[in-house]
């Protein structure tokens, strides 16, 4: 009688690893690019983590969200099967997909596929006010932090710099500091301002503002004007008055949306969850960050999205009646 009970037992035994070696194996690990940590892209993806969490029993996905290089290091980490995701400035999404200008050399990512599109991202110029910077053009010769490499701000001033016809060489000094130094930097006097393309209100902006009198620049003129009509992907925009510290008008400007891409390497089932996580949750995913308050679906499946929508998206959506 014993004998059986421990063969019962044992089988049990064997039966339960067996399982939990199956549960194991069908778990599915995510990881999505975002940006510095003082920086709503960081927030997205931990908010879309923490809501696709919420259901691993059920899907066996789990989804964790690290600090990254931002928009073109999300999507050379996404190419080169580092990440599954990553959220992407929708002007870096349009030339990575086409293969053109910072892309040119890797050829297009034709694989890129787009979930949806999420806040709106003006490009921010933040200066001390004893540096007598008011507009865009006054930059020249000062001392101005243009963003890290693989930053989306740093793809952005150079197409600033590119349709003012300026080099780094016109500037006093041209540094390289990510999102989250640089607010220390400009509060330290290091540079005379710093560069940001993020949605508002920003912790590093404010963090700038507080710390030192600075003011927000106005990038307007013929020359952005331009920039903005030879490319579909941006818009002018306006910052808000009131938003930080000594700045109560608004500031004209113009930007980008942030979207979040995977690749066709990430199967179906995990986009359509990501994206079912969040849509389910809308309400709930609106509240975790001031900049998501105005988001709105019909939106955020179409604008924005130069590369087509991933297979798991469209699934879902289809199922909402949305396509």
């Amino acid at each position: 009688m014993m004998r059986k009970s421990l063969a019962l037992l044992f089988s049990a035994t064997i039966g339960y690893a067996s399982l939990g070696a199956t549960t194991a194996a069908a778990e599915t690990f995510v990881t999505i690019g975002t940006g510095g940590q003082t920086g709503v892209y960081y927030v997205v993806g931990q908010s879309v983590c923490r809501l696709l969490n919420r259901n691993s029993a059920e899907h066996g996905i789990r989804c964790n969200a690290p600090s990254s290089g931002g928009s073109v290091a999300n999507v050379n980490a996404i190419r080169g099967g580092e990440m599954n995701m990553g959220v992407v400035q929708s002007d870096i999404q349009y030339k990575s997909y086409e293969g053109i200008q910072s892309f040119e050399s890797e050829g297009p990512f034709s694989d890129m596929r787009a979930l949806f599109a999420l806040h709106g991202e003006p490009l921010t110029i933040v200066a001390r006010n004893d540096a007598n910077i008011t507009g865009v053009k006054d930059l020249k010769g000062k001392r101005v932090n243009i963003g890290n490499p693989g930053s989306g701000q740093r793809d952005t001033m150079d197409v600033v710099m590119q349709a003012l016809g300026w080099t780094v060489d016109d500037f006093a000094l041209a540094s390289a500091l990510d999102a989250a130094e640089q607010a220390a930097a400009l509060g330290d006097n290091n540079i005379d301002a710093m560069v940001y393309v993020v949605g508002h209100p920003n912790g590093s902006i404010q963090e700038a503002t507080t710390t030192v009198d600075a003011n927000l620049v106005s990038v307007s003129g013929p020359e952005i004007d331009q920039l903005i009509s030879e490319r579909p992907y941006y818009a002018k925009a306006i910052i808000p008055g009131g938003l930080y510290r000594g700045n109560d008008a608004d500031t004209e400007t113009f930007g980008v949306r942030a979207t979040l891409v995977a690749s066709t390497a990430t199967d179906d089932e995990t986009v359509y969850q990501t994206v079912k996580a969040v849509f389910e949750n809308f309400d709930r995913f609106k509240r975790l960050h001031p900049a998501f308050a105005t988001l709105k679906e019909e939106e955020m499946i179409k604008d924005g999205l130069s590369a087509p929508l991933h297979e798991g998206a469209i699934r879902y959506y289809k199922e909402r009646g949305w396509m």
